[in-house]
């Protein structure tokens, strides 16, 4: 069975459409507050004093806690259901985002990065089993990419709030607005959401390592998490560093929030147009080329020298770099019967987490070793030729299983 019951009593009054679009907000409020980092980075880095090695931490603090959540959040929602799980995410990154707003040191900093993190997680494998369970097949990867362009339209949503408010703007209102947000989300979020849930399996079936591993699925489960990782230390730095690294070449903060508004605005085009190729074309070939020019554009990005490039290739590093993620979401329930999708996706979320924790912390150490922002742009070019290859290995076996 594909497509597990809904709870009748709720889906009469929310259909697919609003399923979609509560989904999309509550993945616009976690882009929101992971890009606020790196907007806020030029007057909370500051604040507390941190050299770029603490900020790498900092900005990896959240993903941490992502990768813990995702993988508790899919195999309790497995269990439980998506809806009470979800819930429970977005009031947690809620919470912990008017926390952050309230650090005065270092270490609390970290503390509520993290725990803001736990929340994203738990949030996050639920979006993407909710979009498969709700969508058919021909346009599973549309639906998955639509409800997932709510990251980069948080992230604009930030960016455009640190250019309109100027320099006045102080870092604490920004994650202030980010923890509020999801707090005035969740009771709707509880309304309105209707349950998922697939058929209950036996217990064998709900083992994890059966569910990742079992009947000839631990290749796919290691390409996977290959490619979720390797895509996610390019698209993290990014968010994180993107600023600061425009900054270092000699702008303005302005300037930084500038790059960062083009690559999330440009990202939504690319995720929805490669979704909609993916639909139609399969995974293999629109992933294969969008891989290729984004190795391309992360070299390009690393010589430019004058704003203009560097805001084109900020905003084509955006289109490409989303698309494929995205389209990876789409991906990932392919590999996995409906009663452990949840689990599935959750692993695939969490274990490519290590790379959006690696990435802010590779640009932290490689401009503590005194790599200039080109060199770090730069050196993303071969995580992305690597990516790339995983991906394209990958569709062939997502291709078999689905034949």
């Amino acid at each position: 069975m594909d497509h597990p019951s809904l709870d009748h009593r709720v889906a009469g009054r929310a259909g697919a459409g609003l399923i979609v679009l509560l989904c999309f907000f509550i993945a616009a409020l976690e882009g929101y507050d992971i890009q606020a980092f790196g907007v806020a980075a030029s007057k909370l880095i500051p604040a507390f004093g941190l050299n770029p090695g603490q900020q790498g931490w900092a900005a990896s603090a959240a993903m941490i806690g992502l990768v813990i959540g995702a993988f508790a959040g899919g195999w309790i929602a497995d269990r439980v259901g998506r809806k009470p799980v979800l819930v429970v995410s977005v009031a947690a990154f809620g919470v912990f985002s008017l926390g952050t707003a309230l650090t005065h040191s270092y270490e609390t900093l970290l503390l509520a990065r993290l725990a803001t993190g736990l929340g994203f997680g738990g949030a996050m494998p639920n979006l993407i089993a909710i979009a498969t369970e709700i969508s058919p097949v021909k346009r599973r990867a549309a639906t998955v990419t639509t409800m997932f362009c709510g990251m980069p339209a948080g992230g604009a949503a930030v960016s455009l709030l640190a250019r309109f408010a100027g320099p006045d703007l102080d870092w604490r209102t920004i994650f202030l607005i980010g923890g509020a947000l999801p707090l005035i989300l969740t009771p709707i979020v509880l309304f309105l959401l209707p349950e998922t849930r697939p058929e209950p399996a036996s217990g064998a079936d709900l083992r994890t390592a059966n569910a990742l591993f079992g009947e000839g699925r631990a290749v796919g489960t290691l390409l996977l998490w290959a490619v979720f990782m390797l895509t996610l230390v390019v698209l993290y730095l990014m968010l994180n560093w993107l600023p600061t690294l425009v900054i270092a070449k000699g702008f303005t903060a302005s300037d930084g929030a500038t790059a960062s508004l083009w690559f999330n605005l440009v990202s939504i085009v690319g995720a929805l147009l490669l979704g909609f190729a993916v639909d139609r074309m399969g995974f293999r070939w629109p992933l294969t080329l969008t891989y290729a020019l984004l190795a391309v554009t992360m070299y390009g990005l690393g010589q430019a020298a004058g704003l203009s490039p560097i805001l084109l290739l900020s905003a084509a590093a955006g289109f490409l770099v989303l698309g494929a993620q995205y389209s990876l979401y789409a991906l990932a329930p392919v590999l996995y019967p409906p009663h452990v999708r949840a689990a599935g996706a959750g692993a695939a979320v969490g274990v490519g987490r290590l790379g959006s924790i690696a990435g802010p912390l590779i640009a932290g150490e490689l401009r503590q070793a005194g790599y200039s922002a080109g060199q770090v742009f730069g050196a993303m070019t071969p995580v992305v030729l690597a990516a790339g290859a995983a991906a394209l290995a990958l569709s062939f076996l997502a291709k078999a299983r689905e034949d």
